[in-house]
């Protein structure tokens, strides 16, 4: 069974302290808004590790490609 986008958005919500959360896809590649105060303070990378870390293992197992756009609410009211 593919992944669909709304799974993909509770698996990273249920990791990740989410302000807003938008994920987008086909069952296979994936888009994501993230804005979390988690990345505050963090550069791009470490933005994309903190939402690897909240996905785990499902990275590699369930979701092929995942492009994400990752901000702190003070970026995302901008």
């Amino acid at each position: 069974m593919l992944p669909t986008p709304e799974l993909i958005k509770n698996y990273i919500a249920s990791g990740l302290e989410c302000t807003h959360l938008e994920v987008e896809g086909d069952g296979q590649h994936f888009s994501a808004l993230i804005v979390s105060p988690a990345f505050a303070g963090k550069r791009l990378i470490q933005r994309h590790q903190i939402v690897y870390a909240a996905l785990g293992d499902r990275m590699k197992a369930e979701i092929h490609a995942l492009s994400m756009k990752t901000l702190t609410p003070d970026e995302y009211q901008s």
